[in-house]
């Protein structure tokens, strides 16, 4: 007998438990399931097992067994002996309410069905099978939990200090660090000064030492770190943006309102765009805690991610950084949520449910009543708003730590300069560089392409290599000897001879990748060390250590790389960075592109002169006079987030408006299109409203998949959500056609 879908708006009726958090035999409850489904399904608590909100079970569907979480009784509109039985609960910890109520406003805000949600939060696939690890022995800790005794001693008064600053400690913990007794601890115990706290197993994950002494502080560090632990002491919702220069010294300012979410015996996130930014960030956390915190992100193999998720939910992983997707792990104690790079286009989820973790973050922080911190040395237009308007504290690093100052950056105007065909470098950026490995200094060259060319074409026929499954150029991986589609993953070995007329050895390169450039510089400077960085060269964290160990170790004179490079690396030597095409991201008509450019290149500046050595950055353009570049030159920030914030204003675009993009897709081409079509028709309309399209695309054929595009705009003040989700129930599309909906797009492709 099939499972039956229960709609979240109905009551509960005679079947439902008389208490929603315990439901025991015969009680209906909702079961989601982390499956594209909008609702929770109702099935019957078997006799002798008792449920609560927020357990782990598994259930039958169909013919098969499925893992999900009890959400709440049934909604009692099929009866019950319709109803199939609960097969067994998990012994995990519940999903607590907090994270419920999470997974269902982000399923509301970005029309993703719950279960879509869900699904990111039950990610550890391993998480319900048998353990590939010994179980280990249940370990007691101890809490305060009540007054101090009335007979005070000294070893008591270190054992009460201890627990004060930090979370539940073992008893052999508490023994060396307070220098006590068994017998002491034992007997706070029994007094009830102390509480027992059962940890389920030995994570492995070692507890961070608020104690430990940090880094030095700056006295203006010193303030911005004041301002954000008073506002967590708020114990509620704020925001604060931690604004400063690259190399100010951002991230010691968080880890102290870490340390002080810690004491307040509270969970810690830590958001990065980029794993291989974890390398030296996990350095500088040990540094200051003598111990690392949980990881998550995709490289992590199947066994770390049952063993961190269990930990997580378990509370013994106090302090967790990670991708976007650590925002949805089930965290019982969360009390401090940090998006470092908070600007980064990366930390937008395109697949599966469409989210922003920026946003999302803020989200979980005001559902849950506890602080987020923003950080960004170019703070994205919509936090600057936030910050004018009030609703976003600040707090401002101006000035890089210590002797360092921020870099002299120029511009140089390549209508100007005849470079030779296979060229790249103009004369000024060369002469820089040579006068800078002279001096024993390290180069960056900056180049935000993957591979050897973004093009290859037959000079015989004019043939162009171009993917099956997609509207894209296939980029040429020399090193690699494959064509490769940056879009779909397609990789194809480099022909002999010309597909389309059967030429050999007529193929041409058009415009550079970080290979290509490589390869100039090799013939410039041939006896430097050079290092190509891009995604695609580093294999994951680990890879990336060795790199930024050779590095610092001055054993590679020249790195030329693309964004992966643009943030969070810290190279005392790195003196000059040269930006090969600076005008590379403002064509396009993408809304964002003259912000995302100044933020990318801004960073990229930030990684010369770090130390105690002058920093250089030169900028090659054809736009010299543009807003972007002037703005970079001048350093004056402010006057083009201005002239960005007005633009937008005029244009009723976002942060001012708001937007929501509807993709209509599919194999079949007509098909898409005549849904595309029927969309259009039964577009919303009113006050404040507009609809564009259908058009094609930007990326018109994405993975064998024909692609349409509506754009909705509306006034800051319009339910984006309930238009929406009206306009889609007015049109049904056939079961090939897809519809994605993402609210507050990003990408415009």
């Amino acid at each position: 007998m099939e499972a039956t879908r229960a709609r979240n708006d109905a009551p509960g009726d005679a079947d439902a438990a008389p208490n929603s958090g315990a439901f025991r035999g015969g009680d209906r409850v909702g079961v989601l399931l982390p499956l594209p489904l909008g609702g929770a399904y109702d099935y019957v608590v078997p006799a002798g097992l008792e449920l609560g909100e927020g357990d782990f079970v598994t259930v039958p569907l169909g013919s098969r067994e499925v893992n999900g979480v009890v959400w709440g009784p049934g909604d009692g509109h099929v009866e019950s002996g319709k109803l199939r039985q609960v097969t067994e609960r998990h012994d995990l910890p519940p999903l607590s309410s907090d994270v419920r109520a999470f997974v269902e406003w982000v399923a509301a805000y970005t029309l993703a069905p719950a279960g879509a949600v869900l699904r990111m939060a039950m990610s550890a696939r391993s998480l319900f099978g048998p353990s590939t690890h010994r179980p280990a022995a249940r370990r007691i800790a101890y809490r305060l939990a009540g007054p101090p005794p009335e007979r005070m001693t000294r070893a008591r008064r270190r054992v009460i200090d201890l627990l004060t600053d930090g979370p539940p400690r073992t008893l052999a913990d508490i023994c060396e660090a307070a220098a006590v007794s068994a017998s002491v601890v034992r007997g706070l115990a029994d007094r009830a000064t102390l509480g027992r706290v059962v940890l389920p197993e030995d994570t492995g994950f070692a507890m961070p030492d608020v104690a430990r002494p940090g880094v030095r502080l700056t006295s203006g560090q010193a303030a911005a770190v004041a301002a954000l632990n008073a506002r967590i002491a708020a114990d509620g919702f704020n925001v604060t943006v931690i604004d400063g220069v690259p190399g100010s010294g951002k991230t010691e300012v968080y880890l102290e309102g870490i340390a002080s979410t810690l004491r307040r015996r509270r969970q810690a996130l830590v958001l990065l765009p980029e794993i291989a930014l974890t390398a030296g960030w996990l350095e500088r956390f040990e540094v200051r805690f003598g111990a690392r915190p949980a990881l998550w992100h995709s490289d992590l193999s199947r066994s770390e991610r049952r063993r961190t998720w269990r930990a997580v939910a378990s509370g013994a992983a106090r302090v967790v950084v990670g991708a976007r997707s650590a925002l949805f792990l089930p965290y019982p104690e969360l009390g401090f949520v940090v998006v470092d790079e908070e600007h980064d286009p990366s930390y937008k989820q395109e697949d599966g449910a469409v989210y922003n973790a920026r946003d999302m973050a803020v989200a979980r922080g005001h559902l849950s009543g506890f602080p987020v911190a923003l950080v960004s040395a170019t703070p994205s237009l919509e936090t600057v708003v936030n910050v004018d308007n009030g609703r976003y504290g600040r707090v401002h690093l101006p000035e890089r730590h210590g002797a360092a100052g921020l870099p002299r950056i120029e511009a140089i105007d390549m209508r100007d300069v005849g470079l030779p065909a296979g060229s790249w470098l103009s004369p000024a950026l060369a002469a820089a560089a040579r006068e800078t490995l002279a001096a024993g200094e390290q180069v960056m060259l900056f180049l935000n392409r993957r591979g050897y060319a973004p093009l290859t074409l037959c000079r015989g026929c004019g043939f162009r290599f171009e993917c099956p499954d997609c509207s894209a150029w296939l980029v040429e991986h020399r090193r690699a000897g494959r064509l490769m589609c940056h879009h779909c993953g397609l990789s194809l070995g480099f022909p002999e001879s010309c597909p389309d007329c059967g030429a050999g050895d007529r193929f041409a390169a058009c415009g550079p990748g970080v290979e290509r450039l490589a390869e100039e510089v090799r013939g410039r400077f041939p006896d430097a060390s050079l290092e190509i960085v891009a995604s695609d060269t580093l294999s994951g964290p680990r890879a990336t250590r060795e790199l930024l160990t050779r590095i610092e170790g001055r054993e590679v004179d020249v790195l030329i790389g693309t964004q992966i490079l643009a943030k969070g690396h810290h190279f005392p030597m790195l003196t000059l960075v040269g930006v090969v095409d600076a005008d590379l991201g403002l064509d396009g008509g993408d809304l964002r592109a003259a912000e995302r450019t100044y933020q990318l290149h801004f960073q990229v500046a930030g990684r010369a002169g770090r130390a105690d050595r002058p920093g250089r950055v030169l900028l090659q353009t054809y736009l010299p006079d543009h807003p972007v570049m002037a703005a970079l030159v001048s350093g004056d920030r402010d006057s083009f987030l201005d002239r960005e914030k007005e633009a937008r204003r005029r244009a009723g675009m976002p942060p001012f408006g708001r937007l929501a993009s509807l993709i209509v897709s599919g194999r079949d081409e007509r098909a898409a299109s005549a849904a595309a079509r029927r969309l259009g028709d039964a577009a919303p309309r009113g006050e404040g409203i507009s609809v564009l399209g259908p058009a094609p695309a930007p990326l018109s054929v994405l993975r064998g998949m024909y692609r349409f595009r509506l754009l909705l705009k509306a006034a800051r003040n319009v339910p984006v959500q309930e238009h929406v989700h009206g306009w889609l129930r007015k049109v049904s599309c056939p079961s090939n056609v897809r519809v994605r909906v993402d609210i507050d797009p990003y990408s415009f492709l």
